[in-house]
């Protein structure tokens, strides 16, 4: 059974197809990049998968439950971490963690707190309202708040978008130990980041799924030096 299972999955606005009969399997534990230039439809797939829009037609299931069909159940084991951070601004670090885990009626709720102030080391800043903090700090204190209902698939939307280059990579450490514990989708325009993080990555173009591969696979598939060249020239259908 896969963690995230789609068939011929599409969605359309209008006459607008954004996201056009993709096929995808992922495994559980798995870190999948999902890539494409604006417009691609990645948003678009992961608010599907996310159960935060319905699809046109297709299939999709989430750890064997069907999105139609269990969409309550999928909903209570799977968590989003937005390109905008989502914390309260005028809260504390601790405000935020303890009202989202009243939110989810968490049982150990000062235990998980404590375990994710330690994995996201956060004692230095938890008595600090949000908006006082760093731009890398609230992006660790979202993502930590998308894992206070402990999910088994975690959707993690741009996650180091405008960050400077060391809370960047302070931001892969934590992701890093995240990984093979439960199943992350990741999408990003940084593809040092994608090549550094995933295990596989897809890319997306045109609502079309092209690729699917580790960056070494894609690399050698499209004959380029790196992945970044690799990338373009499949996104684009072969121009450099």
């Amino acid at each position: 059974m896969f963690a995230i299972e789609t068939k011929t999955l599409t969605k359309k606005f209008k006459e607008k197809t954004a996201v056009n009969a993709i096929n995808l399997k992922i495994n559980k534990g798995e870190l999948f990049a999902l890539l494409g230039t604006n417009g691609a439809g990645k948003t678009t797939t992961i608010k599907m998968l996310s159960t935060l829009i319905l699809p046109t037609s297709g299939d999709i299931k989430i750890n064997g439950l069907d999105i139609l069909k269990d969409r309550q159940k999928i909903k209570e084991i799977l968590n989003v971490s937005p390109q905008e951070t989502a914390i309260a601004s005028n809260l504390t670090v601790m405000e935020n963690l303890e009202f989202m885990a009243g939110v989810y009626q968490i049982k150990n709720k000062q235990q998980k707190i404590d375990e994710l102030i330690k994995i996201f080391k956060l004692n230095e800043v938890i008595k600090q309202k949000a908006k006082t903090l760093s731009g890398g700090w609230q992006r660790k204190v979202s993502i930590a708040i998308s894992l206070i209902n402990e999910p088994k698939i975690l959707f993690l939307d741009e996650p180091t978008l405008g960050l400077d280059v060391i809370s960047r990579k302070e931001l892969w450490k934590v992701i890093k130990e995240l990984k093979g514990k439960i199943t992350i989708m990741l999408t990003t325009h940084y593809m040092e980041e994608a090549e550094s993080l995933s295990d596989r990555i897809g890319i997306m173009a045109n609502g079309d799924l092209i690729d699917v591969g580790t960056s070494e696979e894609l690399i050698k598939k499209s004959n380029t030096k790196d992945f970044e060249d690799a990338f373009v020239k499949i996104a684009t259908g072969g121009e450099l």
